[in-house]
């Protein structure tokens, strides 16, 4: 999986970023797509839908085994490209608001699907979900190797 380590770091880099914009520049709303897509600030305590709100620590601490024990666990492990791609995803997404929650006590959320009534998320939300996404996919085609 080390090849493909550059996925990982580009997910964390562009999750930093769009989350430090909305941090300094998004005071309220903005519809970037009407009755499709806008950006409204939010703060998660929690993690996904705002589980476990208010114990930043302990979803931190909750997120580096996690964290630690996919990594062990699929370290020696021959995937393919699909699924190699999807797990760097992940970790990127993960390492994100990890940072975020052990730095600040929240995660910065700001996209907003305006067709439907969902969770404001972020990058990382995004990458995490379409990783797991694109492994469960390969999986149940029978692509994993290993």
């Amino acid at each position: 999986m080390r090849g493909r380590g550059w996925i990982a770091a580009a997910v964390f880099l562009a999750d930093r970023i769009t989350k430090l914009f909305a941090e300094k520049f998004l005071r309220s709303a903005v519809t970037l797509i009407p009755g499709v897509l806008g950006l409204r600030p939010a703060r998660n305590t929690g993690m996904a839908f705002s589980l476990l709100s208010g114990h930043p620590v302990l979803l931190g601490i909750l997120s580096l085994g996690i964290l630690t024990g996919a990594f062990l666990a699929l370290r020696k492990k021959k995937l393919d490209s699909v699924s190699q791609t999807g797990l760097m995803m992940m970790l990127g997404g993960a390492a994100g608001n990890l940072a975020d929650r052990l730095l600040s006590g929240y995660v910065p959320d700001m996209i907003e699907f305006l067709f439907i009534r969902f969770a404001v998320f972020n990058v990382a939300d995004a990458c995490l979900v379409t990783g797991c996404g694109l492994v469960i996919w390969n999986l149940f085609r029978g692509k994993e190797n290993g």
